[in-house]
């Protein structure tokens, strides 16, 4: 069967220019443009590939590494600096949270403003709209101005838009890790059913386990050119282990002579004042969670969870009002939403003082990571009032921070790699001269 690309990418580029002050920009465009006062940054660089009909494929990298700006190129928000890029078929994007909405407009108005940019008459939006409005579960929100919206809620409007526009290829960039457990499961579910029917899906997301799970290709993008690409498992195995030995690189640099005095002291502050997500929140607010981090063992902030290692979650609470039985303690999830383990100060048989109105604590938990399966797992982190048997939930927000598991030395077969001591116990057996068996 002829199989028809309906994305290429041949040899492309995307540059953007930088300037060092504000000023160097009209500077230039005095001079109309026969001096440079700017220096060129390439998103992408000399990137070839191509995506064929009905195919899911991936792209995974670091931060900063392009991942976004080869998004917008295929939906024809960006133009190429250089080479061609050429996209076949009707494009549904979930690009960049609230893209393409106008915060003034309520979301029903968006609805049609977004089937209108799409092609789409009235009446075609008119038989789609029940299906949207249904799928987004944001209720009386629907017919409120934009602006009003949660990042949650904009996300659910957004793809329930972007799937119900009949696309033939669906970009996804990340946006679903704003959503609720609830909903990105939904969403996943809708992609895996897209997937199906022959949608072609460009998906970028940090989480491992949905690549390996979506995946038919994938591409790895590293500073802007293509470092990886082919099978999915094979490419993200090997950029797993490229992410773990730059960590452990980054850690054998804290044992080198002279270097041990600036890298082991810890450089987070002891109170921590940032949340990086907020899913759900819920308690009576007698006492609220500052903010989470999670250190290694030498106290810097770490991006990626390294197998067989020690970890360190710190958490910061404040008081707002008489907190006599304080407890801390946190949830971790796997990238299913399941919870796959958890602990407090009282199950560690830890007792935090009681806390006056004002009072900021900040309790460090000292986790010996076991060899887990590659996927991202979230930690949500709270406070209570009481004890293990009866306590009252002061402050709990779901998936507060979320990480990605490294790769370790060998397979993980299931979920959890058991430290494990194997010995030969059997009883030696040698034949006699006579041909008898005789037991050692």
């Amino acid at each position: 069967m002829l199989q028809v690309n309906v994305i290429e990418f041949d040899r492309v580029s995307k540059s953007y220019p930088i300037y060092d002050a504000p000023g160097d920009r009209l500077r230039e465009l005095l001079t109309f443009n026969r001096r440079r006062f700017h220096r060129d940054f390439w998103a992408l660089n000399n990137l070839s590939f191509d995506v064929r009909r009905g195919e899911t494929f991936c792209i995974i990298g670091e931060n900063g590494s392009g991942k976004s700006t080869l998004l917008q190129l295929v939906a024809g928000i960006l133009q190429p600096s250089g080479g061609r890029a050429s996209v076949n078929g009707r494009v549904s994007a979930l690009l960049e949270l609230g893209s393409g909405f106008n915060p003034e407009f309520s979301g029903r108005e968006n609805v049609y403003l977004n089937g209108a940019i799409l092609g789409f008459s009235s009446k075609e939006i008119d038989k789609r709209y029940q299906q949207i409005q249904e799928f987004a579960e944001i209720g009386e929100f629907i017919n409120q101005p934009v602006k009003t919206y949660s990042s949650g809620m904009v996300v659910r409007l957004a793809f329930a838009i972007a799937i119900h526009v009949d696309p033939e290829i669906l970009l996804v960039d990340e946006a679903l890790a704003v959503g609720d457990i609830y909903f990105r499961q939904r969403c996943m579910r809708k992609v895996h059913e897209l997937r199906s029917s022959g949608v072609t899906i460009l998906f970028v997301s940090h989480a491992i386990g949905d690549v390996k799970a979506l995946g038919d290709r994938t591409l790895w993008l590293e500073n802007g050119k293509l470092r990886e690409i082919g099978d999915t498992d094979l490419v993200v195995s090997k950029y797993l282990a490229a992410m773990v030995q730059k960590d452990s690189a980054y850690l054998e640099l804290g044992k080198r002579p002279g270097m041990k005095e600036k890298l082991t002291t810890p450089q987070a502050p002891e109170v921590v004042e940032h949340i990086p997500n907020i899913d759900h929140r819920y308690g009576d607010g007698r006492a609220e969670i500052l903010g989470i981090a999670i250190f290694d063992s030498y106290g810097h902030p770490i991006h990626l969870l390294p197998p067989s290692s020690r970890v360190i979650v710190r958490i910061s609470v404040r008081a707002k009002e008489e907190i006599p039985l304080p407890m801390v303690g946190f949830m971790l999830r796997n990238h299913l939403g399941i919870d796959f383990a958890g602990t407090n100060t009282a199950r560690e048989s830890f007792q935090v003082p009681a806390m006056s109105p004002g009072d900021v604590y900040t309790v460090d938990f000292h986790i010996d990571i076991p060899e887990l399966y590659p996927a991202s797992f979230s930690f949500s982190p709270a406070i209570a009032d009481g004890t293990l048997a009866a306590y009252t939930m002061c402050d709990w927000i779901d998936n507060a921070v979320t990480l990605q598991m490294g790769h370790g030395d060998g397979q993980i077969y299931g979920y959890i790699h058991l430290p494990c001591r194997v010995e030969l116990n059997a009883r030696m057996q040698r034949p006699t001269a006579g041909g008898v068996l005789q037991h050692g």
